[in-house]
């Protein structure tokens, strides 16, 4: 008896392990937010995330019914005409308006896709003007650009393995000359204003992605791609990932976004500008004094 005990437990454990497993698993899925854009992007950051977002929804609602009316199909066949009902197949050699009908679904529904992405794709790819209270800072010579050609420009550089943001009109050619201000990974860009985005990449091929502000753009050594964003009001704080392998410390590469009031990243920008000055300043003091001792030569070679 006791054999018996054992081994019907033994046979109950595995039950009761997929019982547990089927009940841990149903409590994940419906908790509140479990699966929050885990189907579809994420957005609410910016207006071409969300065009991004809807334009996804539609494609995969439709792609959900045809696969249920597919699989549907298939299995009411397996059913209906299963073996045991039916030993002999029938042999059917066509039907002209069914093959007809399937043919004319799928071009409409192909076509159908089509209009709707060309009603979406407007708004993914031009930027609006910035609002009211936002920043309108340089005309823009970029293909992204608003109906009044004014944004504010950040140029985003990729490197192995941090991204460097300049500031303002002129940050992928003369930022050096020009002394523009800089931070690195972390962009601060003011509420309420088309940011226009300049991409390029110092190495390898990097890709800037913060999934709430929109799709991902590669940053390719010797070219110059373009994105932007607008985020309505100020307080919110973006974190995206390189989305690109480009190295053993590719993890490390994230993207950081800030989002202050217009009046902040002015202020900031100032104090940005003052910090860097003061600080090659510094750099050019100590190299004087250290041509002086003798420790450095002019050309800077020890």
């Amino acid at each position: 008896m006791s054999l018996m005990r054992s081994l019907l437990r033994a046979g109950r454990r595995p039950r009761l392990l997929a019982v547990v497993a089927l009940v841990t698993l149903g409590s994940l899925v419906l908790a509140p937010g479990a699966l929050a854009n885990f189907f579809t992007p994420k957005s609410g950051g910016s207006p071409n995330a969300d065009s991004i977002d809807a334009l996804y929804k539609i494609v995969l609602y439709m792609a959900a019914v045809v696969f249920v009316v597919v699989v549907g199909t298939l299995l009411y066949a397996v059913f209906q005409f299963r073996a045991k009902r039916h030993p002999v197949a029938r042999q059917i050699h066509g039907n002209t308006r069914l093959e007809i009908g399937l043919t004319a679904g799928a071009g409409g529904i192909l076509v159908v896709l089509t209009i709707i992405t060309f009603i979406y794709l407007p708004s993914i790819i031009d930027a609006p003007n910035s609002g009211s209270g936002g920043l309108a800072l340089s005309a823009s010579l970029t293909p992204a650009k608003p109906p009044n050609g004014k944004t504010l420009t950040v140029c985003v550089t990729g490197r192995q393995f941090i991204w460097r943001y300049t500031y303002g009109t002129g940050c992928n050619k003369q930022y050096f000359l020009e002394r523009l201000p800089y931070s690195y990974q972390e962009m601060v860009v003011p509420s309420n204003t088309t940011v226009n985005l300049l991409i390029q990449s110092q190495d390898v091929i990097h890709a800037w992605w913060v999934p709430k502000l929109g799709g991902k753009v590669d940053a390719v050594p010797g070219y110059t791609t373009y994105t932007w964003f607008k985020v309505p009001s100020a307080g919110h704080y973006f974190y995206g990932q390189c989305a690109q392998l480009c190295g053993r410390q590719h993890a490390f590469m994230t993207a950081l976004v800030k989002v202050v009031t217009p009046a902040q990243y002015t202020a900031w920008l100032a104090r940005q500008t003052t910090l860097i000055r003061e600080q090659n300043n510094q750099v050019a003091q100590l190299r004087q004094l250290l041509i002086k001792e003798g420790d450095l030569t002019s050309n800077g070679i020890f």
